[in-house]
C-alpha cells in the first residue's frame, strides 16, 4: 500500500490560514476602529462659532430643530465635566488611585454647581471642565446623601460664568419634551432629547438612598451623565440625571432625574447653612409580614416592628417603645416585645424605604402622627422631628 500523502491534506489548511490572517490584518487597518481619544477642539470649535453665518443656517432648520439647537447654545457652556481622583487600598493594603467621571452644571455666578452625591463620593480631588474647555479646582461644599445630591463650588476669579436658570419640577406634565446634557462616556456637551415619560416614581438607589417623585425620561443618559441637567423647553433645569434602568448596562430609554426641586431646597440649606436640615424620628425597625406576624402572634400583620429607640430622641419622647426581650428565626436574632408602627400621617409605611420617603417631605420642628399597635391595642401618638444627627 503506497504511503498516505499528507502534503495534500495540508495545503488547503494552509491556504484558509493565510486568507484568514489576511482578512484579519486588512480589517484592522482599514476597518471600523473604536475611537482612543475624543475631546473638543477649542481653537477649531471657537473659530467656526465665531465664523459662522448662524442666521443664514439657522433659517434652514425646523422649529424643532431650531428650539434643540437654541436651548443647546444657551446652555452647553453652564454643564460641568466633573472630574475626580480618589485612593482606594488593595488586598495587600497598598493604595491604589482610581478616577471617576460624571456631570453637573453652574447655578451661580459665584461658582455653585449641582451633581449627584454618587460623582464625588469620596473624591480627594474635584476638578471641573466647563463647557468653554476651562479648567477649575473645585470644592467639595455639602450633600444630602439620602437624595443623592452634592453641591460643589469653584472659584471663577472674575470670570463672569454661565449659569442655568433652575424650574418647577411640580408643574411638570407627562409627555413634555426635555433635553439632557452631560458628558456619557467621558463624551463632553453631548445633547440628547426625550420626553417626561412618567412622574411621580419611586427609584431606590442604595440600601439608604432613593429618589424621591422621580421624574422617568427617554432621553438617554449613559454612565458619565449622572449629575447633569434636565431641561424644559424654555432652558430651564427640571431634574438632575441620575439613574438608569438597564439589563446591558447603557441606556435602555428608561432613566431618572432628581426633580429640581427637591435639589433647590438642598442648595438652599448648603449654601445659607452649610448643612442639610434632615428630619429624624430616630427608631430602628423591621418589617413584618403576615407569616412573620402569626409566628410571633403579633397583632398587625404588616407594618413596622419597632427594635430600638434612639434614647432622647424624638420617638422615645413620645412614648413609642422597642423590644424588651430577644427572638431568634434561623440566623437572624432580633427584639419583640416593642410597638408595631402601620402608619406615618396617614401612610402606611411597612419598610425603612416607606419611613425615609415620609421624612424626605418633612423639616425638623414638623410634628408627624403615628398609627401603631402596642399589644392588642391601636394607639395614635404625636412625634416632633428633630434634625438629624450629622447631616
Amino acid at each position: 500500500m503506497p504511503p498516505r500523502n499528507h502534503t495534500s491534506f495540508l495545503r488547503p489548511l494552509a491556504v484558509i490560514a493565510i486568507l484568514i490572517l489576511g482578512a484579519y490584518w486588512a480589517g484592522a487597518r482599514w476597518g471600523a476602529r473604536q475611537p482612543i481619544n475624543v475631546g473638543a477642539m477649542p481653537g477649531e470649535r471657537d473659530s467656526a462659532i465665531k465664523n459662522a453665518d448662524f442666521a443664514v443656517r439657522d433659517a434652514a432648520l425646523s422649529a424643532d430643530e431650531a428650539m434643540n439647537v437654541r436651548i443647546y447654545r444657551q446652555s452647553a457652556s453652564a454643564v460641568a465635566n466633573i472630574l475626580t481622583k480618589a485612593t482606594e487600598y488593595d488586598f495587600w493594603m497598598d493604595p491604589v488611585p482610581v478616577e471617576g467621571a460624571g456631570s453637573g452644571f453652574v447655578i451661580d455666578a459665584k461658582g455653585y454647581i449641582l451633581t449627584n452625591f454618587h460623582v464625588v463620593q469620596g473624591a480627594q480631588t474635584i476638578e471641573v471642565v466647563l463647557g468653554d474647555q476651562s479648567r477649575h479646582s473645585a470644592k467639595y461644599i455639602g450633600a444630602d446623601q439620602r437624595n443623592d445630591v452634592a453641591l460643589i463650588k469653584i472659584d471663577p476669579a472674575n470670570k463672569p460664568l454661565a449659569v442655568l436658570p433652575l424650574g418647577d419640577s411640580g408643574a411638570l406634565q407627562v409627555g413634555q419634551k426635555v433635553l439632557a446634557i452631560g458628558n456619557p462616556f467621558g463624551f463632553q456637551s453631548t445633547l440628547t432629547t426625550g420626553v417626561v415619560s412618567a412622574l411621580g416614581r419611586t427609584v431606590q438607589t442604595g440600601e439608604n438612598t432613593l429618589i424621591d417623585e422621580a421624574i422617568q425620561t427617554d432621553a438617554a443618559i449613559n454612565r458619565g451623565n449622572s449629575g447633569g441637567p434636565l431641561i424644559n423647553t424654555h432652558g430651564e433645569v427640571i431634574g438632575i440625571n441620575s439613574a438608569i434602568y438597564t439589563p446591558t448596562g447603557t441606556t435602555a430609554g428608561i432613566g431618572f432625574a432628581i426633580p429640581i426641586n427637591t435639589a433647590k431646597r438642598i442648595a438652599h440649606d448648603l449654601i445659607t447653612d452649610g448643612r442639610v436640615h434632615q428630619a429624624f424620628i430616630g427608631v430602628e425597625t423591621i418589617p413584618i409580614n403576615e407569616s412573620f406576624a402569626e409566628a410571633l402572634g403579633l397583632p398587625a400583620q404588616e407594618g413596622l416592628l419597632v427594635q430600638t429607640t434612639t434614647r432622647g430622641g424624638p420617638a422615645a419622647q413620645a412614648g413609642i417603645k422597642g423590644g424588651d426581650r430577644v427572638a431568634q428565626a434561623g440566623m437572624r436574632r432580633f427584639y419583640i416585645g416593642g410597638d408595631i408602627i402601620s402608619a406615618i400621617d396617614g401612610q402606611k409605611v411597612s419598610s425603612p424605604l416607606d419611613v425615609n420617603l415620609v421624612l424626605n417631605k418633612k423639616r425638623p420642628g414638623d410634628v408627624v402622627n403615628v398609627t401603631l399597635f402596642r399589644g392588642g391595642k391601636k394607639m395614635e401618638v404625636q412625634v416632633k422631628l428633630v434634625e438629624r444627627p450629622g447631616s
